[in-house]
């Protein structure tokens, strides 16, 4: 259940990119990979570090606080994303 938190969180994060222009690396699709690979890796991290063990956290252990832990991850991936683009802009010109 947590992974599909991570992943929904970061589908809501992605629909925020409209309001940025769009030098993505791979346009709106780009962004939305960005979103979801950052996601899921930065909540898998997060909640390995708090629980010492890799894995996903299942039904009982999820709440609001481990799709929380999503948010940094989604952003962070969108930003990589977004500053592949703007690097591929520049050197094409």
């Amino acid at each position: 259940m947590g992974l599909l938190g991570w992943v929904m969180m970061g589908l809501a994060i992605w629909h925020f990119t409209i309001f940025l222009p769009d030098r993505f690396w791979g346009g709106i699709v780009g962004a939305f990979v960005g979103s979801l690979i950052g996601a899921i890796v930065v909540g898998l991290i997060i909640y390995g570090v708090k629980v010492s063990a890799f894995r996903v956290p299942g039904e009982k252990a999820t709440d609001i606080g481990v799709i929380l832990y999503a948010v940094p991850g989604a952003i962070i991936g969108m930003a990589v994303v977004y500053v592949l683009g703007m690097r591929k802009e520049t050197q094409s010109h």
